[in-house]
């Protein structure tokens, strides 16, 4: 049985956000490109770093971003404020079919969860599937109150990158 709740639209009402039982979440957002533009942005560092970080966390950047994504490649971010006191997230990739899927690891804590990445093709438009299993109904928890509330601001820049 699915559990809907903490739906969240942008402007355009075009991201939603929804918790699926206990340990799963689901957000999805139709961009105005072609899968593979909206995979290159999620696959190549020097456009990743543009978007990923939300604008409201001020003072924070991606201090490095090194990604080799491939089936058995390797994550690594590494974010600062104002250049000190750096926190890494960092992971494998499990899966990947250029312009359709990425699946990685989220490694730095026990409560990590498997992210799958969706590239759906729709007449030129692309419904992006961001799909996240957690190991426990706690750790989704904890990631609706932090990095998963950002999602929404993340895809809406990552929105205004493709329109640029």
């Amino acid at each position: 049985m699915t559990e809907q709740g903490n739906s969240v639209d942008s402007a355009q009402n075009r991201t939603s956000v929804e918790r699926r039982g206990d340990r799963e979440l689901l957000v999805t957002r139709i961009f105005n490109a072609p899968p593979s533009t909206v995979y290159k942005a999620w696959s190549r560092p020097e456009l990743f770093k543009r978007w990923w970080v939300p604008k409201s966390a001020s003072g924070v950047s991606l201090v490095s971003c090194d990604m080799d994504v491939r089936t058995g490649g390797k994550y690594r971010l590494e974010f600062g404020a104002d250049g000190s006191d750096t926190m890494a997230f960092y992971g494998k990739y499990l899966e990947v079919v250029p312009n359709e899927r990425i699946v990685w690891t989220n490694d730095e804590g026990e409560e990590g969860a498997i992210t799958t990445v969706t590239f759906e093709d729709q007449g030129g438009r692309t419904l992006l599937k961001f799909h996240e299993t957690y190991p426990s109904k706690q750790a989704l928890e904890e990631a609706l109150q932090g990095s998963a509330a950002a999602l929404p601001e993340q895809l809406e820049q990552l929105d205004e990158l493709l329109s640029a």
